[in-house]
């Protein structure tokens, strides 16, 4: 029932979006996955596949997931009009049920909240045992509310750290490379604009 909602929540909501995309990355992926090396990447609710595309025009053989069924059709007319389709695969899931396969180098999370009660630090730690020795994890979270939210402004965000301390990571397995908060301009659905502040976990494995 729960996952039935949160299907319809999704795709209600995409479908009274616009297809296209920006073209543009979020500002985090770009900063931190901008100087990495190819290899696979996974990207845990894609959305219309900014990232996604993004890193596949870099190189990366990406794997671009969703809730939502709407979504990922966007993303994948996205991918065919920027050229990356073939270095892309699309898959739908809950995270709370369901999970993409396989290891990755490089495995990032950007804004994966929900109105409803989903396990968010579950499927967070769930995406932290998928990446490689040697690969990234890059988990972008709100550290602020934009006026436009439709979260309540009256629930505690956590910092960046208590996000990484609630996943349960083993500190030896993992090198701190960012575990932080910056601040940008965002555009809200009926052309707003406020500044908010992002938090980061970017971490890489080592173990």
């Amino acid at each position: 029932m729960q996952m039935a909602a949160q299907d319809k929540f999704w795709n209600d909501l995409y479908s009274r979006a616009s297809p296209t995309s920006s073209g543009k990355p979020g500002i985090a992926l770009a900063q931190f996955a901008g100087p990495l090396s190819p290899g696979a990447a996974l990207e845990l609710g894609c959305a219309k596949g900014d990232d996604a595309v993004w890193l596949a025009g870099r190189g990366f053989q990406v794997t671009a997931v969703d809730i939502s069924s709407v979504v990922l059709e966007y993303a994948a007319e996205n991918a065919r009009r920027a050229g990356v389709a073939e270095r892309m695969r699309f898959e739908a899931h809950d995270l709370a049920a369901s999970f993409p396969e396989g290891t990755y180098d490089l495995v990032t999370a950007s804004f994966l909240h929900s109105p409803h009660n989903w396990p968010r630090t579950r499927v967070l730690a769930r995406a932290a045992s998928v990446v490689r020795p040697g690969g990234h994890l890059l988990i972008v979270e709100h550290g602020s509310y934009a006026p436009w939210s439709w979260s309540s402004n009256e629930t505690p965000l956590p910092t960046a750290e208590e996000t990484f301390r609630a996943t349960a990571l083993v500190a030896d397995d993992w090198q701190r490379n960012c575990v932080c908060q910056i601040e940008r301009a965002a555009n809200g659905p009926g052309g707003q604009t406020a500044l908010v502040k992002d938090n980061i976990i970017f971490l890489q494995r080592i173990g």
